[in-house]
């Protein structure tokens, strides 16, 4: 079994669960951008029981729902609707996925903080996925009587590979991948080939940057980093 983070594990099983305090939620207002589009800016259509671990605090009970749009934790309560105060030491378990509120660093220093959902996590390195929309505008058509093409929102997923705070986006054809880590393109192009590696399916992703980390700790030098193929001094 994998290891999912450990500390949130522990919280979950042993808390005793109380109710969302008011200070871990802020105020927000309904998203109608979409509203008339085809698909959902949201996850999952409706509320799913959850559990918000604040680190300071302890672990509460929640119907939450994650708006991709806006991404946000969302909070019914009566007529009002609040989101999670997006923080690092605030986690959300939401029907099995646990989502942190990260303030990663692409390779070149651009910020690329928000929601991401834990996939793998070892001592050296965590595979993270995020999800975004990808959005089709609607149009008009040209032709008399013919009728408009609505727009659409669909739900993207993108997986990263995270060391010490910074992300590399990991992509999904063979040819990118292994152009990506080309210091070991060949031993990498045995594997995929050998295994029947589908990188577009999660658990071989993460058998995929599983082997990559075992080329790369060859016994003589393990500190070695993932998001280069170029040995760091």
């Amino acid at each position: 079994m994998r290891k999912i983070l450990l500390f949130t594990c522990l919280a979950l099983s042993s808390a005793i669960f109380a109710q969302l305090p008011r200070d871990l939620l802020k105020t927000t207002t309904k998203d109608y951008t979409f509203e008339d589009y085809d698909g959902s800016i949201y996850m999952k259509g409706s509320y799913k029981e959850s559990s918000v671990i604040h680190e300071k605090s302890g672990t509460f009970d929640a119907k939450l729902k994650y708006n991709i749009h806006s991404d946000a934790l969302e909070y019914s309560s009566g007529s009002k609707l609040y989101e999670v105060v997006k923080s690092p030491t605030i986690h959300a378990r939401i029907d099995g996925d646990y989502f942190y509120y990260c303030e990663f660093q692409s390779q070149r220093g651009v910020d690329r903080r928000g929601y991401y959902v834990l996939v793998e996590l070892t001592d050296k390195y965590r595979i993270y996925k995020r999800f975004t929309l990808k959005i089709k505008e609607p149009r008009e058509s040209i032709a008399v009587g013919a009728p408009s093409e609505p727009g659409a929102v669909r739900m993207k997923t993108t997986y990263y590979l995270e060391e010490s705070g910074v992300i590399m986006e990991l992509p999904m054809s063979k040819k990118d991948m292994l152009a990506a880590f080309n210091d070991k393109e060949s031993e990498l192009k045995e594997y995929l080939k050998k295994e029947k590696i589908r990188l577009r399916k999660e658990e071989d992703l993460i058998r995929f940057v599983a082997r990559y980390n075992a080329l790369k700790s060859d016994g003589v030098n393990t500190s070695r980093s993932l998001l280069s193929n170029r040995d760091r001094n």
